[in-house]
């Protein structure tokens, strides 16, 4: 389970090479089901394209992230966001629609065109076929539907269900599926998947764990992006000034790509609570079954690596991100960690993913096992 967070998912990376480490030269894939949301899904598209090489698919996918700069995720340039906000403008003078294109902050067409190159879509039916992979799925949110739509490809006979507002529908899986799943709502166009425009699948994803259960896992290993018990912390000082557009922008982010997360999993730590009181026969009876979770998470705030990278950050996107608020301490700078694609960024969040998972060496062992 790879759980969406922008730049932040530069963490699973770390956690991943840590657990090819413990696994040592390994060709197979210890995880038969994988799912991503978000930027997570890009996590989970290429580990899956690779799953007959686990450790190799692990190096390339921290060479595709160090390799990274804001050039490679969108356009940069004072340009490009002047016209995107004079689009803005003019959709007030057209009931809301920018035309032909649908309209972002940031044109992240330069993302398109590297996960392209970068990922080899076609390895995923032959990697199920070959049984290096049972399962892989993206989850996007519908816009017109509202609901969290999980896209998944798979072996055997795996059915669609549907929940309430919680979709999951076969499909092969291509870089639509990706790019609509890290689509971050008003920062990253929609994009279309059929006849409805999808957009970021960690906004209104209220059981993050239910897809690989639906998918047959009965054990998780979870990697999220933020766990850290200050992250969210509320201050005790008074507010100085009303909240920055990144302050409340950062909010929705943060409610969208971790608490959802969090009360899944503290959810399922209950329910396996409460089957530990029941016999087998009212197990059967309530059709719930004990799945082992195991849980990967910072242990480091993520806004503070951020706030001390931002002068990485090209002069467009630091004169964009002063103008929103993001540069300020007090949540301001939570939004940077989401958008901060930069080397050094994104290299100490690999290396803190990599130090916690291997500080944990010996439970991860045991878990894989």
């Amino acid at each position: 389970m790879l759980s969406g967070g922008g730049a932040r998912a530069a963490y699973q990376v770390g956690v991943l090479r840590a657990v090819a480490r413990i696994l040592g030269d390994r060709h197979r894939n210890p995880f038969p089901i994988v799912c991503g949301t978000s930027a997570g899904a890009i996590n989970a598209m290429l580990l899956a394209c690779e799953s007959d090489r686990f450790t190799e698919g692990v190096a390339l996918l921290e060479e595709l992230w160090r390799a990274l700069d804001s050039e490679h995720v969108h356009e940069i340039g004072l340009g490009a966001v002047a016209s995107s906000l004079a689009r803005l403008v003019a959709s007030m003078f057209n009931d809301g629609h920018t035309g032909e294109h649908p309209w972002s902050l940031l044109d992240n067409s330069p993302l398109r065109e590297l996960l392209s190159r970068a990922i080899r879509f076609d390895r995923i039916g032959q990697r199920i076929a070959q049984g290096d992979l049972s399962a892989l799925s993206v989850t996007a949110l519908g816009y017109t539907s509202g609901a969290s739509l999980s896209f998944y490809q798979g072996g055997g006979d795996i059915p669609e269900w549907k929940r309430h507002r919680r979709i999951g529908l076969p499909a092969k899986l291509g870089i639509s599926h990706l790019m609509a799943s890290a689509a971050i709502p008003g920062i990253y166009p929609p994009v279309k998947i059929q006849s409805e425009y999808f957009g970021d699948g960690a906004v209104r994803q209220s059981a993050p764990l239910s897809t690989a259960l639906h998918l047959g896992a009965r054990r998780l290993f979870v990697i999220g992006v933020s766990h850290n018990p200050d992250e969210l912390e509320v201050p005790r000082e008074a507010d100085l000034h009303a909240p920055s557009l990144a302050q409340m922008t950062s909010t929705f982010l943060n409610g969208s790509f971790i608490d959802a997360l969090e009360q899944d999993v503290e959810r399922l730590g209950r329910i396996n609570e409460m089957l530990g009181y029941l016999s087998e026969e009212e197990k059967k009876h309530v059709a719930l079954s004990h799945v082992e979770v195991m849980t990967i998470t910072p242990s480091k705030r993520f806004d503070d690596i951020a706030a001390a990278h931002l002068h990485t950050l090209p002069r467009s996107m630091r004169f964009l991100f002063q103008t929103l608020g993001a540069t300020r301490t007090g949540g301001g700078t939570s939004l940077a960690s989401y958008l901060l694609f930069e080397k050094p960024f994104i290299a100490e969040l690999i290396e803190c993913g990599f130090n916690d998972a291997m500080s944990r060496r010996s439970e991860l062992r045991e878990f894989l096992a």
